[in-house]
């Protein structure tokens, strides 16, 4: 229990950027989604789904969203266009969650979204458990329509998120935490 508490006391994402190869294996992939799917969700309705994007995929991704990109803003910078073009390969792996949150009698799509949230947080353990890092983005592609229809979302469908994930190759930096006491309060009556 110690070394949980050690793990999730220092916790820290890598930028998808400081992510190479080697990516985990077909069966780490499945040894991940399993845990990935060990979450809160009422009702049992597994309520996401998961696209998994790896290898060449990651260029003909890069290729269509600078394409995207361009026919939207025809004045974009090359900066921008290499940024777009290198979304999917700055990591060797690239999963997506997408939250099928929809109306139940019983369980409220605010629930079932952050079931899927919960997905996102628990993949990235998951990872960092078999040996990798990883980071968690949502991006502007996830909530255009075209690009997310795109990247395999389907009608009524949200990603919550893209988990990059590979082998850091730099530690993790520490960065500013919220101040708790700001953020918490005990409850008193009225």
């Amino acid at each position: 229990m110690t070394d949980l508490i050690e793990y999730l006391t220092k916790r820290r994402s890598i930028p998808a950027i400081n992510l190479a190869e080697p990516a985990p294996s077909a069966d780490q992939i499945a040894a991940i989604l399993t845990v990935a799917a060990r979450v809160p969700d009422h009702g049992k309705l597994a309520p996401w789904r998961f696209v998994v994007y790896q290898g060449d995929q990651g260029a003909t991704i890069g290729a269509y969203l600078e394409a995207l990109c361009l026919a939207r803003n025809p004045d974009a910078d090359a900066q921008r266009l290499e940024q777009e073009r290198t979304r999917f390969t700055r990591a060797p792996l690239v999963i997506g969650v997408i939250s099928c949150a929809a109306i139940h009698p019983k369980i409220p799509v605010w629930e079932q979204q952050l079931s899927a949230g919960a997905v996102c947080m628990n993949m990235l353990h998951a990872a960092h458990a078999h040996g990798f890092a990883g980071q968690w983005i949502t991006e502007w592609f996830a909530f255009d329509d075209e690009a997310a229809t795109y990247l395999g979302r389907a009608e009524g469908e949200q990603f919550a998120g893209f988990i990059h994930i590979g082998t850091p190759t730099e530690p993790p930096f520490e960065r500013g935490r919220p101040d708790l006491k700001v953020l918490t309060t005990n409850w008193q009556p009225a």
